[in-house]
């Protein structure tokens, strides 16, 4: 039976509960990247009209990422970028931002969380919408990175005939970027680990 902390209320938690908690913390963050990819997983044969699967479209989308040679945590962004596709069907590019920011850039990640809305700029005027949203982002350095992310990668990713690399080609370079933590409050639980 795993140890267990002994407060039923956090007010008088005790550095030994924390302790406990610490030890049980470090193998929970070490499986995150089992969880991802479970996640990742749940989008195979999701289409939600489009030409292809959520899966898919995030595999395909890392996949011209890669082939283009950018580095392992773009590529990374690149098959993540739609993972709240199913839990924040209103705010996806959070969802996936919240889930990238701690292991990559404040480059990447502000590309992530906006991609959105400049992945908009190819269908809101469908809808009804504004396909100029991005423009508010002019002159910014978020805004030539992300408007190339979306042309090069996204925009494109959709194409059932494309030779899309499999998830298990990603999974190596996933475990790398989620190794360590860059930025997080939590970030020296886990470095002890490695000590």
């Amino acid at each position: 039976m795993e140890a267990r902390a002994t407060f039923r209320d956090m007010q008088q938690s005790t550095a030994d509960d924390w302790r406990i908690i610490s030890e049980e913390f470090k193998g929970f963050a070490a499986a995150l990247p089992d969880r991802v990819l479970s996640h990742l997983r749940l989008l195979d044969g999701d289409c939600g009209g489009f030409p292809v699967d959520r899966l898919t479209h995030s595999l395909q989308t890392a996949t011209r990422a890669h082939r283009d040679g950018r580095d392992e945590e773009y590529v990374v962004c690149a098959l993540l970028h739609d993972i709240g596709d199913t839990l924040g069907s209103f705010n996806h590019p959070d969802i996936a931002a919240s889930i990238l920011k701690p292991f990559v850039s404040a480059e990447n990640f502000a590309m992530v969380e906006k991609h959105g809305i400049f992945q908009g700029y190819y269908f809101f005027h469908h809808l009804g919408m504004d396909r100029n949203l991005r423009d508010q982002f002019a002159g910014q350095a978020i805004y030539d990175r992300t408007l190339e992310f979306c042309e090069k990668y996204d925009a494109p990713a959709f194409d059932p005939d494309y030779d899309t690399l499999p998830l298990s080609f990603f999974e190596p370079m996933l475990r790398r970027v989620m190794a360590r933590p860059k930025t997080s409050i939590y970030k020296t639980v886990t470095e002890s680990k490695a000590a």
